[in-house]
């Protein structure tokens, strides 16, 4: 009737709102976290009197308990409730983030990291499985867009904040903040979201699957981690390696056997998966290699403090935090393998014109433009995920992507510092530097071009979808 006011279409309720808030807050602080602490090392390294080396533990020890922790954590919330396992996680963060602020030894800095990296392992693949099942699947994508898109402005926040407060008040006041931001995401989380889990899983975990794929995880970890210090050859690193591989032939037994599987490893025959989990490793190690060698170019050859570096680093990272609503966009239009290799390109070919790009505003131009690249492959790896598996095993996909994701850049990193350590032997720290990023961008190029013509080989043989979203599929049944 006129004078009636039209009904408006359906928007997010205020509980799926809550739920995207505390998700997302949770995760903006442990994106602050990881990329704060990387430029307050020598800060930390002072204040207890020790190493360069010693104080990076702080940082090894974080990242080997999430990277193993991953998969377990995604599970536990599929099998035994997502809320209680994001409210666990959250807490978890934020206690352990007030231990690191009140540290009294290195030592005791370390086991409180490790406590943390549980915590975020649980809050990510978790948090990410309690969107997918919180929004309809119209809305899906967009709220997953939203949240990378508000987690990764920590990304662009943390280099500025870790070298703000280093030359401040000092590092300890990183976790204090990170501390009260948990206690507003734990008090949201509290008040918003609703239970949900796979209906179809028993109520009992995979104790021994769960111990064999973390301990593999942390022997391929530590092995990286190491391997430079201990030297690539070394009986220890191989060792390591080696025990990793035989942990993860045992937890494939182990998953074909047992009757309640920690993963699925049907998983592993959804081909859009693999090629998007694939494509998104290739990613992450670009992205986090580029992190770690432009840190080191602005700081020890352009001669930067920790707090301007970090401003360098503010361009960049904010459209790391664009390309989640981006990715959502794109994702309507075309397959996510190829939305992952667009990325893979954009990324790859920004990062060989920047080893070509003079200081100033063209090198913060050109690295931006490589962000985005990079934060369209991190974001949409996790984002096209929940669209390829069942909503009920949700947090089990993304704790396998973030595994094998988070593990790649790990491995990536311990290579690219080998390879510049090497390189500076025979010239100097820029050419070292630029050579190593040089590498890396043909790689990711590569990659995304081999994604493809994969891509296209299956299209062909009618085993994966064609590339344009308006093409159904499956394809209908003849008549």
């Amino acid at each position: 009737m006129f004078g009636q006011r039209r009904p408006l279409p359906h928007r997010f309720n205020a509980a799926q709102t809550g739920a995207l808030i505390a998700v997302s807050l949770a995760m903006f602080c442990i994106q602050v976290d990881f990329f704060a602490l990387n430029l307050v090392l020598p800060s930390m390294a002072r204040g207890f009197r020790v190493g360069a080396d010693d104080v990076q533990w702080s940082v090894s020890a974080y990242m080997l308990s999430l990277g193993s922790l991953f998969i377990l954590g995604g599970r536990l919330g599929d099998i035994y409730g997502r809320r209680a396992a994001l409210l666990a996680g959250i807490a978890a963060f934020g206690a352990a983030s007030i231990g690191c602020a009140i540290a009294p030894s290195l030592p005791a800095l370390v086991l409180f990291r490790v406590l943390q990296g549980a915590g975020a392992a649980l809050v990510f693949p978790v948090g990410i499985a309690v969107l997918s099942n919180a929004y309809p699947d119209e809305q899906r994508a967009h709220a997953l867009g939203l949240l990378f898109a508000i987690a990764n402005v920590g990304t662009a926040l943390g280099p500025f904040a870790g070298g703000g407060l280093a030359s401040g008040p000092g590092w300890r006041w990183i976790f204090w903040s990170l501390a009260v931001l948990c206690a507003g995401a734990f008090a949201v989380a509290m008040a918003t979201v609703s239970d949900s889990r796979d209906p179809s899983a028993e109520r009992r975990l995979d104790v021994l699957g769960a111990a064999l794929v973390s301990a593999s995880v942390a022997a391929v970890s530590i092995a990286a981690d190491r391997g430079d210090t201990w030297g690539w050859g070394n009986a220890r690193t191989i060792g390591c390696f080696a025990l990793a591989a035989l942990l993860l032939a045992a937890f494939i037994a182990r998953e074909r056997r047992t009757a309640a599987p920690l993963v699925d490893l049907s998983l592993f025959r959804n081909l859009p998966y693999v090629l998007v989990t694939a494509m998104g490793a290739m990613s992450n190690i670009a992205y986090v290699v580029t992190v770690f060698a432009a840190s080191l170019y602005l700081q020890r050859v352009r001669g930067l403090s920790a707090l301007t570096a970090g401003l360098v680093f503010v361009g960049p990272s904010l459209l790391v935090a664009l390309s989640g609503p981006l990715g959502a966009r794109l994702g309507r239009y075309f397959r996510p393998t190829a939305v992952m290799a667009m990325a893979g390109v954009v990324a790859g070919s920004a990062l060989f014109v920047l080893t070509f790009t003079p200081h100033g505003l063209p090198y913060v131009l050109v690295f931006s433009v490589a962000g985005l690249g990079f934060g369209l492959g991190w974001t949409f790896v996790n984002i096209s995920t929940q669209d390829l598996v069942a909503k009920e095993r949700a947090g089990e996909a993304s704790g396998v992507v973030l595994t094998i994701v988070v593990t790649a850049g790990g491995i990536g990193v311990a290579a690219a510092a080998t390879a510049i350590s090497l390189l500076e032997h025979g010239g100097t720290p820029a050419n070292a530097i630029d050579s190593t990023l040089r590498v890396i961008a043909g790689a990711l190029i590569a990659a995304a071009v081999i994604v493809m013509a994969i891509r296209r080989q299956l299209v062909r043989r009618g085993l994966m979808a064609p590339l344009s979203m308006k093409q159904p599929w499956p394809p209908p049944a003849p008549s």
